[in-house]
């Protein structure tokens, strides 16, 4: 036993166990995340509670959201009548009910013991709409600007409402905006060159363009709202819904296994493709990936050549005295300091400073309406880009470090200089440990939310940072974040409740960017790594 000891055998099962242990809890941690978000999107069935409590009868329709055993005595003490109550403990079922607008909640809770009967609901369907989420009822009519037609034409309904959806879509995302930015251009020149008859005309042209516009906009709104569908709710009464606020329509109770499958991807494809509504609670994150994934990629193009160059001089040029000591010293510690007080330096610095300078170089005739000084896109990958400084100097001069100087002397005594040494040899052999910088700047970028909070994330940001406008990129635009919209959506939704599916989807989309990013780099780097095995050897 001692001998085994000795031979360092149980230092290797105990390093081997904790690695195991470590990979198991963070996959079963994204299959916990992964479960619970994706599964949002499955339909769920659709069942009708007979509920009696207090005398009263009453149905309820709904999905079952979740099951919780509560005590008794609990229950008691809450007011409630437990006297026909056997078991100390009793099932408390949340159903989720929709239909916000009409009965005041998303859910209700109903006890185990005042469940009379519960079966499958017979042509319930689930209304997805733009505003106070989903309306579970069974469609009883359909209305064709005040005339019954067949509800067979619901069907061909909603996809006349799409289509007119995307067009008034198209209409605003691009021709409003073409228009808006020529409003812009316009009043800037009236602002230099005052009220010529040139320039009035054109805005004379403009806006009748706009009124053009604003009549087409009309027409087709109205047309959205001409047809109605009459849902029968679980109280009994009829509701008229609007068909220009339903975007989807389902029964989920007829579905087969492979139908349920095709809604399931079809709903996961809204979520990653759409705009988000209600407050962040409903809809898609397509711009929260869009803009995670530009200001990563815009941060990983700043700080690889700054850690870089950074790192080269450090260890190629400058010599080993006290002050690069300091120097690598202080880049270590930068390691340590929160997040947080990057997104102060950021907004202090290169919000009120750099980009108040560069709206008065360039910028002046939109004074006092900030253009960059105000926080963006650009301050934010700046900030991450310093922020994730000190891993790409310390990965990128430990890759350095493992360079033979023979291979630097040998470049030198055959005639080239040491930029080219550098250039040619040196940081093609050290690219992976360039890399491997790059892929931690990355995970640790993608993941931060509180500097960005500072400079330049918000909660919906009305355009993305690249249109078809000139100049076609625009870094002074604010962004949407995914980290961000998973605090959002968990902590400040005024309905948390139904939003903590997507705070799972989200999350489990955030990693999945992360990964896919890091996978990227890391294919890179070992593509890298194989082409210079053998100057290694």
């Amino acid at each position: 036993m001692t001998r085994w000891l000795r031979s360092g055998a149980p230092w290797v099962w105990l390093t081997a166990g904790a690695v195991s242990l470590s990979l198991i809890v963070v996959l079963g941690l994204l299959l916990l995340i992964g479960w619970k978000g994706l599964g949002y999107f499955w339909p769920a069935p659709v069942y009708q509670f007979e509920v009696q409590q207090n005398g009263h009868q009453s149905i309820v329709i709904g999905e079952v959201y979740g099951r919780k055993a509560v005590p008794v005595e609990q229950l008691t003490e809450a007011g409630i009548d437990t006297s026909g109550f056997d078991s100390e403990k009793v099932l408390r079922y949340v159903i989720k009910t929709g239909n916000r607008d009409v009965l005041g909640s998303d859910f209700v809770t109903v006890l185990e013991p005042h469940i009379v009967s519960q079966a499958p609901a017979a042509g319930v369907a689930v209304i997805e709409r733009l505003k106070n989420g989903r309306f579970y009822g069974i469609p009883v009519g359909l209305t064709d600007d005040g005339v019954a037609i067949p509800l067979e034409e619901l069907e061909h309904s909603l996809e006349q409402a799409d289509s007119v959806r995307d067009l008034i879509r198209q209409i605003e995302k691009k021709d409003l905006v073409a228009l808006n930015h020529q409003f812009e251009q316009l009043n800037a020149q009236l602002r230099n060159n005052g009220d010529s008859q040139e320039l009035m005309e054109e805005r004379q042209r403009l806006e009748q363009r706009f009124a053009q516009i604003e009549q087409q906009l009309l027409l087709l709104h109205q047309q959205l709202g001409r047809d109605s569908l009459i849902v029968k709710e679980m109280t009994g009464r009829e509701i008229t819904l609007p068909i220009e606020q339903i975007l989807d329509i389902w029964y989920p109770n007829d579905f087969t296994v492979a139908g349920k499958f095709g809604h399931w991807l079809r709903q996961l494809g809204h979520f990653v493709s759409d705009d988000p509504r209600e407050a962040n609670t409903e809809g898609g994150v397509f711009p929260a990936i869009f803009g995670t994934v530009f200001m990563v990629l815009l941060m990983s193009v700043i700080v690889t050549p700054l850690g870089v160059l950074a790192a080269v001089y450090l260890h190629e040029y400058a010599g080993k005295s006290v002050f690069t000591k300091l120097i690598r010293v202080a880049v270590i510690n930068l390691a340590g300091v929160p997040s947080i007080v990057y997104g102060v330096f950021g907004l202090g610095f290169f919000v009120y400073i750099v980009g108040a300078q560069i709206d008065d170089l360039f910028f002046a005739e939109q004074l006092p309406a900030p253009t960059f000084g105000t926080p963006g896109i650009l301050w934010s990958a700046l900030t991450l880009a310093i922020l994730t400084l000190p891993v790409v100097i310390v990965s990128t001069e430990e890759g350095l470090a493992r360079i033979p100087n023979s291979i630097r002397h040998g470049s030198l005594a055959l005639g080239a200089t040491q930029a080219e040494t550098l250039w040619r040899t040196v940081l093609p052999m050290a690219s992976p440990a360039i890399m491997t910088g790059l892929i931690l700047a990355v995970a640790r970028a993608a993941g931060e939310v509180a500097p960005l909070m500072l400079v330049g994330v918000v909660k919906m940001a009305p355009s993305l940072p690249i249109d078809g406008q000139f100049p076609y990129l625009h870094l002074d635009r604010k962004f949407m974040h995914l980290g961000y919209h998973i605090y959002d959506v968990g902590f400040q939704s005024p309905n948390v409740e139904a939003a903590r599916p997507l705070v799972y989807a989200t999350s489990f989309l955030l990693v999945t960017v992360i990964v896919g990013l890091n996978l990227t780099a890391i294919g890179i780097r070992n593509h890298l790594r194989e082409k210079f095995r053998s100057l290694e050897q």
